[in-house]
């Protein structure tokens, strides 16, 4: 299940794509059949092992082209392990909700983002947050939870003071909008719930199926109730000249999977505090994900 529209970052074969808080992986893995050299940057170790595993097995069963690769590092995503300009996109699902310090984060997104590079961020959208934080402080007063509620023109105006040029935005997960409402007014970790139960149900079979009914319910709901809101935004190519930056194919330390090899055993690195990607992106399926 992706969130971000890949269909407007234009990726081309061997771009430099950055997922922040890469989470399961689930962009990370569309960015690499695209063709992509990703590195998919969490602080959850375990998770990172796991695209890694999930990477290999790709690779493998021949999902991974020649030129594409998959590199999972650990990090901080308000301090980025990588040199000015290192990435054509960066997409940055369900993290800045996660981050206290969130515009450091986006000054980092911008920093690390090639002039003429495109970012996508997504975030928790307003209305189903609200709700959410309305029915359940279960739901946000969690360690690593979310810590603010963001509306579209804050989020636009923070990316705009790190430098980058805020275009399009749309709606994702209507459906989810509704599962999670469930979840906070049963009990957000109440997973046996019989209600919760039956509609995970329901997603787990609309992410494997696809059938055109939910589809066009979800596409319809969007833009009233969708779980997800995404923004892209792209770096003026002027920045290369102001700041003398030039680009770059830093490296980072962690396990990397290419369209013929895999390396290396063990992610390492620094930490990201308050990064990982969480529940609020509607991964109730997210055992479906990683299958998908």
């Amino acid at each position: 299940m992706l969130t971000v529209d890949f269909s407007r970052l234009d990726i081309q074969p061997g771009a430099r794509l950055l997922d922040l808080g890469c989470g399961a992986g689930r962009h990370a893995f569309e960015a690499a059949r695209r063709g992509a050299r990703v590195v998919a940057l969490d602080m959850d170790r375990k998770e990172l092992e796991q695209v890694t595993a999930i990477a290999a097995a790709m690779d493998e069963s021949g999902e991974i082209p020649d030129g594409a690769s998959i590199q999972a590092s650990s990090g901080d995503a308000t301090a980025m392990p990588f040199p000015d300009s290192s990435f054509d996109v960066v997409i940055a699902a369900e993290v800045m909700e996660h981050i206290p310090a969130d515009q450091a984060a986006m000054n980092e997104v911008a920093r690390v983002l090639r002039p003429g590079g495109i970012a996508a961020v997504t975030i928790p959208a307003w209305l189903p947050e609200r709700i959410c934080w309305l029915l359940s402080d279960d739901y946000h007063n969690t360690p690593g939870g979310h810590v603010r509620i963001f509306t579209r023109p804050e989020l636009e105006t923070k990316l705009g003071r790190a430098g980058l040029t805020v275009g399009g935005h749309h709606h994702a997960h209507a459906l989810h909008s509704p599962y999670w409402w469930l979840k906070c007014a049963v009990g957000v970790h109440d997973d046996g719930h019989p209600l919760a139960k039956a509609y995970h149900k329901l997603l787990v079979w609309d992410i494997m199926r696809k059938p055109a009914v939910t589809r066009l319910a979800d596409q319809a709901l969007n833009p009233l109730i969708g779980k997800s809101l995404v923004v892209y935004a792209t770096k003026p190519a002027a920045a290369a000249r102001a700041s003398g930056s030039t680009v770059s194919d830093g490296t980072v330390t962690g396990s990397t999977v290419t369209g013929s090899t895999v390396s290396g055993s063990t992610v390492s690195g620094s930490t990201v505090p308050d990064s990982t990607v969480s529940d609020s992106t509607g991964e109730a399926a997210e055992g479906a994900h990683a299958a998908a």
